[in-house]
């Protein structure tokens, strides 16, 4: 006697469903095992094994700005890796890169970028000379005096290569440098609203001339799919790929141009990833057509050990008070830059770029703010008896003995914070 139809065809999907599940166990693509271990003390994260997290660095710079680093920003990292132009050991269990070795021999050899890169191989640190260490001062085309930043170029196409050899079953390649922070619970809430399996380019945007791309120290992220496109484009030409950096001087730009060249379009990231500190930003005004208040914070520029510890210990004491949700630019503003924010604070420098007027003192110069409506700050030079006033808010750091001293009208910041308000609904890019 037959069997029902119904009965038929429930099997047949039974049989199906099985198939399928045997299918994608046997053909799906095994996770590799994390890159470190991490403390037990660390918040539970699945979304991070997910993740490669690349911190670029250079010799003349990491033995003083990458250690804050491993008790902070990527200690509760399960994958991350130090790309630099030397390899030396910066921790007992982690060490750096050599980004630049695959490139050809021919032009380590001979390029002049590369005079830094080829004493420290040879010698070591000890090889390096005071003029390798001078900071420069940062101009509309980086820091042409600086050999660090001169080798810094060369370092964002290779990356690609060496990172997708390290984890080639990672989702997302998340890459940042020495002066960055990133704040990881916000970053993975953001990924969560992108398809890792299209061709993804995020960071904040930045043009030199036709050329839109990630601002590098902002830092950036790339889908798996996109880091391949760029890495097979740029294999069918790595040596005009390499005459190309030469002749530009924005190595995070030449990546910019190889993403668009296979097709991929940068998500402009601003506000959620800066190319400032907290204390370096404006809380209040529109750019982009966008305000940053209501928008969470991913990351951070632009920042010495302090203010990486600084924005740590944030995060962990909102932790700590059971707070839930995104951190938004709002409790920054009102967790780090509005404590700071005094009626006078001497020996400080808050960023005032207006016209100079003369005035007799400091209390003149804040009469002279606040008969301007929409004057925030002001800043006083005992020794000039000039005043600056700004409608664009700023902290600033500390100038001892520059006879400067800053002030803020308060009840007009509060008053601002309070209008922008509480942030009920969240804005994302």
């Amino acid at each position: 006697m037959p069997r029902p139809r119904r009965v038929t065809l429930l099997a047949s999907l039974l049989a199906l469903s099985l198939l399928y599940t045997l299918y994608h166990h046997h053909h799906r693509t095994p996770s590799s095992p994390p890159l470190h271990a991490i403390p037990l003390d660390c918040p539970s994260h699945p979304d991070l094994s997910d993740i490669l997290v690349i911190l670029k660095t250079g010799v003349t710079e990491s033995r003083d700005k990458v250690p804050i680093h491993l008790t902070t920003t990527l200690r509760c990292i399960p994958n991350h890796a130090l790309f630099s132009d030397y390899v030396e050991p910066l921790s007992p269990t982690i060490a750096t890169h050599d980004v630049l070795a695959s490139l050809s021999p021919a032009l380590i050899a001979t390029n002049p970028d590369f005079d830094l890169y080829r004493r420290v191989r040879a010698a070591g640190p000890s090889a390096l000379t005071p003029a390798d260490l001078n900071p420069d001062i940062n101009t509309p085309i980086g820091k042409p005096n600086n050999p660090g930043w001169k080798l810094d170029k060369w370092k964002f196409l290779p990356m690609l290569d060496e990172a997708l050899l390290l984890k080639p079953d990672a989702k997302w390649y998340v890459f940042m440098e020495a002066d960055t922070y990133i704040l990881w619970d916000n970053l993975l809430g953001w990924l969560k609203r992108f398809d890792p399996r299209e061709a993804v380019y995020l960071g904040n945007q930045m043009q030199i001339v036709d050329a839109i791309f990630a601002h590098g120290g902002s830092g950036f992220i790339l889908s798996k799919p996109a880091v391949v496109r760029a890495v097979e484009h740029r294999k069918r030409s790595s040596d005009g790929w390499e005459r190309a950096v030469g002749e530009h001087w924005a190595g995070d730009c030449m990546l910019g141009i190889l993403l668009e060249d296979v097709g991929i379009d940068l998500t402009w990231a601003w506000p959620m990833m800066q190319i400032a500190p907290p204390g370096e930003m404006d809380y209040f005004s529109l750019g982009y057509e966008r305000r940053p208040w209501c928008y969470p914070a991913v990351s951070f520029h632009h920042l010495e050990a302090a203010g990486i510890r600084e924005l740590d210990e944030m995060e962990r004491t909102r932790t700590e008070r059971g707070e839930k949700g995104p951190v938004l630019y709002r409790d920054v503003f009102l967790e780090l830059m509005r404590p700071g924010l005094r009626d006078v604070r001497p020996d400080w420098d808050n960023r005032v770029e207006g016209e100079p007027v003369s005035v007799p003192s400091f209390a003149a110069c804040r009469g002279v703010c606040s008969r301007e409506a929409l004057c925030l700050q002001y800043a006083y030079n005992e020794t000039a008896g000039e005043c600056r006033t700004s409608q664009v808010l700023a902290l600033g750091q500390a100038q001892p003995g520059g006879g400067l001293s800053a002030g803020w009208m308060t009840e007009r910041i509060d008053a601002m914070a309070e209008s922008l308000g509480e942030c009920d609904e969240i804005s994302w890019i």
